[in-house]
């Protein structure tokens, strides 16, 4: 499989820079499988952050605390299983966001 090294930079990105990476990837790659990875990233990322911040918001009336352990782990644990089948050369596709970008 190609790019498989890209593949997994943009499912680490989430640690180091979870906008820019998928972002310059999404523009300057043109294979249509790494864009539309890219593409999922980027949804994923800005979602979850949106999520986040709404949950750490709320956790002041303790309903938001669940959400934030939830979302949290969503935003750890998603990107070290897309890692993963990207090491194994298999295609992953984001929870939701996958569904959603083809």
């Amino acid at each position: 499989m190609e790019h498989k090294g890209l593949k997994i930079l943009v499912h680490a990105s989430t640690w180091f820079a979870p906008i820019i990476v998928p972002l310059v990837v999404y523009l300057l790659i043109s294979d249509r499988e790494v864009k539309s990875l890219s593409l999922q990233a980027l949804l994923f990322h800005v979602i979850m952050s949106i999520l986040i911040s709404v949950s750490l918001f709320l956790s002041w009336i303790l309903i938001g605390i669940p959400f934030l352990i939830i979302f949290g782990l969503m935003a750890i644990i998603a990107p070290i299983m897309g890692i993963l089948r990207a090491i194994n050369d298999k295609p992953y596709r984001y929870p939701i966001i996958g569904s959603l970008v083809d």
